[in-house]
């Protein structure tokens, strides 16, 4: 099967670390937002629907730009979901970033609001909720190290892979 995994995902959770193992075991891309828009001049939602369209047909792994509504149709599409606890998040970015817990907090919350007023505009539902995603992951329970190995699990014993 040609798997095309979208991952949305809260901020400060791990997701691209998992994205990133993935496709190396994969042997497939991961695009997100900068890849996508690097690729596009206008920048326009619609161009970056088409593009994410055109990405999928090929398997590959792409972060979030609304991805698993563009793609909802697709049977070969696992869209999955990352969260972790709002204090994990906050500690990873104070780690990846150099930042004090405040400058941190600060910056998961306006990345998390950013993403739920994206999501929403461009397809008229709630980011997160658990009805639009096949999977949820949670990194605070399962830990970032882990994922990618359940979710190999997964694919080998569903025969994705």
């Amino acid at each position: 099967m040609k798997l095309v995994i979208t991952m949305s995902r809260r901020f400060g959770t791990g997701a691209s670390i998992i994205a990133k193992e993935l496709s190396e075991r994969l042997d497939i891309p991961v695009y997100d937002k900068a890849y996508i828009e690097e690729q596009l001049s206008d920048h326009m939602y619609e161009s970056e629907a088409e593009a994410i369209r055109k990405l999928a047909e090929k398997p590959c792994i792409i972060l979030g730009r609304c991805a698993s509504d563009i793609l909802k149709d697709r049977m070969n599409v696992l869209n999955i979901f990352v969260c972790a606890d709002k204090e994990d998040r906050i500690r990873r970015i104070m780690e990846k970033d150099s930042l004090s817990y405040d400058e941190a907090k600060e910056k998961v919350e306006k990345t998390d609001e950013e993403r739920a007023s994206y999501y929403y505009e461009h397809t008229g539902k709630t980011w997160g909720d658990v009805n639009d995603y096949h999977m949820i992951i949670d990194t605070s329970q399962l830990g970032v190290e882990n994922c990618a190995d359940i979710l190999m699990h997964y694919f080998e014993k569903l025969e994705y892979i």
